[in-house]
């Protein structure tokens, strides 16, 4: 009875802390949402504040880039100062960035408002996701874990919600009060246990630990790596490890030699490709112009309608590919996912196609085809390309390479927004979306003869996956049980503190 209430409350504690603190991917969502209905609602009510459509787009796409800086102080911050203060740091920067962009009367401050909202939500990406998956037991890490991406699809549901009924100063006064309660709600939680072990600050990391019911959570200040503690999971592997012969020095984790290596460069290139294939489908030019597309697209249906419609299938589609991802696996989902973009592209291609030569019989096949594109993309691309990074990437080199892989894709996010309306100009709106299909077929084409299948695999093998074959490859350590690696709590594989020295998997989504 006493454990069952112990696990209740763990629980408990740990969902409430996951909830509190995906509130900044909330406020991630807000700020992706926002420009949607605010900019066709500034040129209503003030054509003078965004003096053309290149002025536009810039404001429409800066938050990515400033987010590409947020992301890269965010690593020493995390070090420094933890996740908690990191996430907390965010918060004052919003609502001094909603502030501003509530009260503009230029085009300039409204450009370097929507920056300083990026370069927070950079500062929160990693740092939120990390803070929740090291308070969290391994049980229910999974789908505690995901909380984030979904609270950062709903923030850009309730934007699209409130775009209909309130004009572009009152979301942004509205957003400035979400801004301010996301610092009250994680405020009084402590920080993370993980965090303050490596900071040998082990009495507090002790009551962390003990206030969030963390199973498996050692101690030990005399521990082989300052910090940390390892503790073998059993009798045979403290034998196997006795026997094993002395092996070779190997290089620095972040040593040239290290880092050009083949099980690095070949796990690299396929996250930063699948990163690529995630943006180059369009979907931030979906996101960031869906009122536009639809006003463009002349749909029978109201734009603001149709653009909560969409939102609301992005929402529940992320929730359903929740219970999918570890039952299908990875690479059919990529695929599947890729296929129905493709198609979901191709129709919105065509929509535009017919009404620029004056068909309008088919003014829902634009609302149509987003919903279909936004089920495809959140069943797939959406989340799996940031799940496979933290599978694929060695976890010495870990945190430079999800360093690196989510810089690369905010800058990628960055550059498909800034040429959404060039390229509609170059090539017609028609063109684009094709152009967009065109690329996820490539994409279904990578995943289908370069992306290995990781579902029910250990990190350990994985990364055998990519090192040069050898007689030694072919014999493969016992797997343990999934009843053995949960009792180990923390001193697992998914997440250890030994990884939190040397590198962590981040979200990196915007």
């Amino acid at each position: 009875m006493e454990t069952e209430r112990s696990s209740t409350m763990a629980a408990l504690k740990q969902t409430l802390l996951s909830i509190s603190v995906s509130l900044s991917y909330y406020c991630i969502g807000l700020v992706r949402g926002y420009s949607a209905p605010a900019v066709p609602s500034m040129h209503e009510t003030v054509p003078g504040l965004l003096p053309s459509k290149n002025i536009a787009s810039w404001v429409s796409s800066i938050p990515p880039f400033g987010a590409f800086f947020g992301s890269l102080v965010a690593f020493p911050l995390m070090h420094r100062i933890g996740r908690k203060y990191t996430v907390l740091i965010a918060s004052p920067l919003w609502a001094i960035a909603w502030v501003l962009i509530a009260t503009a009367t230029d085009w300039r401050v409204l450009f370097a408002a929507r920056m300083l909202s990026g370069f927070a939500a950079g500062l929160s990406l990693p740092a939120a996701q990390v803070y929740v998956s090291e308070c969290s037991d391994p049980a229910i890490r999974g789908v505690i874990g995901s909380l984030p991406a979904l609270a950062m699809s709903v923030g850009i549901l309730v934007m699209y919600v409130m775009g209909k009924f309130f004009d572009w100063q009152q979301l942004a006064w509205i957003c400035c009060g979400m801004a301010c309660c996301l610092f009250l709600a994680v405020a009084c939680f402590p920080q993370s246990p993980v965090w303050l072990k490596t900071r040998k600050q082990y009495e507090k990391a002790h009551y962390s630990a003990k206030w969030l019911h963390l199973e498996g959570f050692t101690f030990d200040p005399k521990a082989t790596h300052p910090g940390v503690t390892v503790a073998p999971s059993s009798a045979s592997e403290l034998k196997r490890q006795a026997d094993k012969p002395p092996a070779s020095v190997p290089p620095k984790p972040f040593s040239r030699e290290a880092l050009l290596r083949r099980e690095i460069l070949i796990p690299l290139g396929i996250g930063l490709t699948l990163l690529s294939i995630q943006q180059l489908s369009g979907i931030d030019a979906v996101i960031f112009f869906t009122v536009e597309i639809f006003r463009s697209a002349g749909t029978a249906m109201d734009s603001h309608l149709a653009t909560i419609i969409v939102g609301t299938v992005q929402v529940l589609s992320n929730i359903s590919a929740l219970f999918v991802v570890d039952r299908a696996g990875r690479k059919p989902l990529l695929i599947l996912s890729g296929v129905i973009m493709c198609l979901a592209m191709a129709s919105m291609g065509a929509a535009f196609h017919l009404n620029s030569v004056g068909n309008t019989d088919f003014g829902y096949l634009p609302v149509l085809s987003l919903i279909v594109f936004m089920i495809g993309f959140s069943v797939g691309f959406g989340s799996i390309p940031f799940l496979l990074m933290g599978e694929l990437f060695p976890t010495a080199q870990r945190s430079l390479l999800s360093s690196l892989a989510g810089s690369f894709n905010l800058a990628m996010m960055f550059t498909v927004i800034k040429t959404y309306h060039p390229l509609e100009d170059l090539i017609t709106t028609s063109g684009t979306f094709l152009m967009y299909s065109v690329l996820c077929a490539l994409g279904v084409a990578f995943v289908i003869t370069c992306v290995p299948e990781t579902k029910g695999r250990e990190l350990e093998s994985i990364q055998k996956l990519f090192e040069r074959r050898t007689p030694h490859n072919h014999h493969s350590q016992p797997s343990a049980s999934p009843r053995e690696i949960a009792k180990r709590g923390h001193d697992n594989p998914a997440i250890t503190v030994a990884d939190e020295l040397e590198s962590k998997t981040i979200d990196t989504r915007l």
